[in-house]
């Protein structure tokens, strides 16, 4: 019975005013369909090593940490009368510009740059595009949810948070679902079209996204005059990051970090001035945990590289892992929903933080020989095990992102919707941004490249100690606080 309820719950809960902004999480997911190819394009024609694509995923996460200037544009700032659905669109048209430029360059007939600069080129496009329509859809994820019942009273507060917290969930679920959609088409694709072509398909993407605003009205009747604070000091933030990303300032990322941080915590102290210390001191410990949770470093591309020179994985294979993925990370929220919505930050990443260290080990095992002896013990070797991990370990991004969303949601302020949420993404983006910055650290201490793995075990497992060590301290330090 429990099951049936579980299972019954996001059902229920979906009202057809989501269907917009679950369309565009859709579309977020479903921009997958490019990833094989890309990476394998990447590791063939492109001559960056694994140290330096790390270092290229902190200038192409920096888009997210300017949310806020999008956040005020959408908030303030009507275009042709519309604060959603033109937004929307601009934001599509930067994906459709960025896939382009994708194609342009695996197809050689755009010549006005090198490939790997048409490469950073197309990604950012992509990603200014996936930021701009993040923006609008987190906005209107808080404005579904009514603050009052049908005869005008206040709606008690664990009711509220507990639709705004479905929302997310299911918010979840649809970027789940477009990952699900296209995981093993991105293999299929890559091993039978070539590289250009692979891209050009990728312009159904931005088309889904643009659907769902023009089936059903999305515009808000709240407004609010610019806050120049917010969008003056983040239009003066993204200059100086583009200013010294050009100008090849030395640990420039390392100085746009320490910047970025204090610009948006400045930011963030400003919006929550008329929130009380309680309200506010239990967002900063949720804050502050999750953004440890997610600002562990990774391994970087040389595993990547290395399952396909040593173990001849291929893009079929990584295509269908990454449909087995999206097919569990699916399942976990659905069956999960009621404890991701009820259940307290603290307690949530506590058990995925174990539970991740836990399932790191078969990557770390299938470097020293595991699949060798479970091949001679058990019949089955290293893709089977390659499958069983990416499974078992995959809902756990999407699940550690709905506690600090319900969260931000329940607590975003009228007329400040979507500067308050982006803010707030923007510093849990800038936790993944101190990972990317880790990620390169390791990967300069321990060389990889391509055919060059000697390095690569010490690797695994120091990021694996990482990953456990730093969120569990956090953890038994401010858990009990919130």
């Amino acid at each position: 019975m429990q099951l049936i309820e579980s299972l019954a719950r996001p059902i229920q809960a979906f009202r057809r005013a989501y269907l917009p902004l679950v369309m565009v999480y859709f579309a977020y997911g479903a921009l997958g369909l490019i990833d094989v190819t890309r990476d394998m394009w990447v590791k063939e024609r492109l001559s960056y090593t694994p140290a330096e694509l790390a270092g290229l995923g902190v200038w192409l996460t920096l888009p997210w940490t300017v949310k806020m200037v999008f956040g005020q544009l959408v908030d303030s700032i009507p275009i042709f009368g519309s604060q959603r659905k033109s937004y929307v669109v601009i934001g599509a048209t930067f994906t459709a510009a960025g896939l382009i430029v994708l194609a342009g360059a695996a197809g050689r007939w755009l010549a006005f740059a090198a490939p790997d600069a048409l490469f950073v080129l197309g990604a950012m496009l992509i990603v200014i595009g996936t930021v701009i329509q993040d923006v609008v859809a987190d906005a209107m994820s808080t404005e579904v949810v009514s603050r009052v019942d049908a005869e005008g009273n206040a709606r008690p507060e664990n009711e509220i948070r507990a639709e705004l917290g479905m929302v997310q969930v299911l918010g979840r679920l649809a970027l789940s679902a477009g990952i699900l959609a296209v995981a093993g088409l991105s293999g299929l694709l890559a091993g039978f079209l070539d590289r250009e072509t692979v891209f050009l398909l990728g312009l159904v993407v931005p088309a889904i996204s643009l659907t769902g605003v023009f089936i059903i009205k999305v515009e808000t009747s709240e407004r609010r005059p610019l806050d120049w604070r917010i969008l003056g000091g983040g239009i003066a933030f993204g200059t100086t990051v583009l200013a010294l990303a050009i100008g090849g300032v030395p640990y420039a990322q390392e100085f746009i970090f320490l910047l970025s941080m204090a610009v948006i915590c400045a930011m963030l102290v400003l919006v929550t001035r008329e929130l009380d210390f309680k309200t506010r001191r239990a967002i900063l410990f949720s804050t502050i945990i999750i953004f440890t949770f997610r600002a562990t470093p990774g391994v970087g591309d040389g595993y990547f590289w290395w399952t396909l020179d040593i173990l001849k994985f291929d893009e079929a294979f990584y295509g269908g892992l990454r449909q087995t993925a999206a097919v569990l990370a699916i399942a976990a929220m659905w069956l999960f929903s009621k404890q991701l919505t009820e259940y307290s930050v603290a307690k949530t990443l506590l058990w995925l933080v174990i539970a991740g260290t836990i399932l790191s080990l078969p990557n770390i095992g299938l470097f020293y020989g595991l699949h060798e002896w479970t091949q001679s013990q058990f019949g089955f070797g290293a893709r089977t095990i390659a499958v069983i991990d990416a499974a078992t370990s995959s809902p756990f991004a999407q699940l550690s992102m709905i506690p600090l969303l319900t969260l931000i949601a329940f607590y975003a302020p009228a007329g400040h919707r979507a500067t308050w949420f982006a803010l707030m993404a923007s510093l849990m983006n800038m936790a993944l941004v101190a990972g990317q910055l880790q990620t390169k650290y390791l990967n300069q201490i321990f060389t990889v490249g391509r055919g060059d793995y000697g390095e690569l075990g010490v690797l695994l497992i120091t990021a694996a100690v990482l990953g456990f060590v730093i969120p569990i301290v956090v953890i038994a330090l401010l858990g009990r606080k919130i």
